[in-house]
């Protein structure tokens, strides 16, 4: 694997765009990157602000990254403290790629493969990073948008839900647009939905439009997870507390209307890994993670350095919580970032390393092109579906 200390991320922020409904707010992802300076300890300036303003980074063991068998680890050379500057949110270094991804060879996901696979289907709480499961992926995102912004119909939604029927479960970010009950009618019998409050002053109105959809439509068997929040910690929202509390609130509701699966609040791989409390909160850890941002990873790599997020949000939270990538996939158009190329054959290539590597551990995103989006930073925020042409 490549031999790199700088780890760049997105910040997926939620900005405003021209639209006329305000749920695309949730959906407006990767609107900054943020790129941070790891092994050691690291000044991050924010925006230009003055370096003494800024936090210093403590350093990061390591050694609990790597693999169950660590036996044959390569030790890369620290690199020298430095100062990053960052053009989203304030995200703060972890450790560093070359040591997990040499940490987690393909061999630990494929030789893990059949045994975890068949756990995950039983007990819906993800993948534990020493047993992660290779092969078809996980699920699919999915948002019911127009190229306007407008809420998509049924039937637009069940001719879209026609096209993913090889997955497992999808996943939905939020309750407008009456996606719930459309997704609900149109998938199979057979697969599940990851679904979504996104509004976390919302939560109750929340819970009651997912479960009237539910009553009318399906049953909470239909229900693989549920999500309180997207990225609260990452976007500047809410520290780890909040998002506990908010995650509370939100399993009692839907407790007392009747799911009793897992509760979970999404958050960026790096989010976790900079506030492990956030794994006290979680049922299991239900993370985002893309190569494209990390500029020294190329698409044919994808699936190796999202292993690695695996691994080291798993260590984050002293093995204690199981992990799923709830978002991970290749742009097609947009900006090169180093090694990170944007283009359809790319997307191919790393969505095939993604599924070889950790497939049913990990959510790709997206199933079709989100025209509706603002273009962002390096031109690739509109373009990350699988399905589209």
């Amino acid at each position: 694997m490549r031999l790199s200390n700088i780890l760049t991320t997105s910040a997926l922020l939620g900005s405003a765009i021209a639209a006329p409904a305000v749920h695309h707010q949730h959906q407006n992802k990767r609107d900054a990157v943020v790129t941070t300076t790891v092994r050691n300890d690291v000044t991050v300036v924010v925006n230009g602000a003055d370096p003494a303003t800024q936090a210093t980074i403590a350093p990061v063991d390591e050694s609990a990254f790597v693999n169950n068998d660590n036996t044959n680890q390569a030790q890369a050379a620290p690199a020298t403290p430095a100062t990053t500057t960052l053009n989203g949110n304030t995200e703060a270094s972890a450790a560093p790629a070359t040591t997990a991804a040499t940490a987690a060879p393909a061999t630990t996901a494929s030789s893990a493969a059949s045994a975890s696979t068949a756990s995950s289907s039983n007990n819906n709480n993800g993948d534990s990073a020493s047993n992660v499961p290779a092969g078809d992926a996980k699920g699919i995102t999915y948002s019911p948008y127009n190229a306007d912004g407008s809420c998509k119909s049924a039937g637009d939604v069940a001719s879209d839900l026609s096209k993913l029927t090889d997955y497992g479960i999808i996943r939905l970010y939020g309750v407008d647009c009456n996606q719930v009950e459309n997704v609900l009618q149109a998938k199979t019998s057979s697969q599940k939905l990851f679904l979504g409050i996104f509004y976390v002053d919302q939560i109750q109105q929340g819970v009651a439009t997912i479960s009237s959809a539910i009553n009318q439509y399906g049953s909470w068997n239909d229900v693989d997870t549920v999500s309180i929040g997207n990225e609260l910690v990452n976007g500047g929202q809410a520290n780890a507390d909040q998002v506990g509390q908010y995650v509370s609130t939100g399993r009692s509701a839907l407790q007392a209307a009747g799911y009793t699966g897992p509760v979970v609040s999404v958050d960026t791989f790096i989010a976790v890994i900079n506030n492990p409390d956030l794994c006290q909160h979680s049922d299991y850890m239900a993370v985002n993670a893309h190569a494209y941002f990390d500029q020294n990873t190329a698409a044919e790599d994808a699936g190796s350095w999202v292993l690695q997020q695996i691994e080291r949000v798993y260590s984050a939270c002293g093995g204690s919580k199981n992990v799923v990538i709830t978002e991970s996939g290749w742009p097609t158009q947009g900006q090169t970032l180093g090694l990170a190329v944007p283009s359809q054959e790319n997307q191919a290539t790393a969505i095939s390393s993604i599924k070889d590597k950790c497939g049913a551990s990990t959510f790709l995103f997206t199933a079709f092109n989100d025209y509706w989006k603002a273009d962002g930073p390096y031109g690739v925020e509109k373009y990350w579906g699988i399905y589209s042409n």
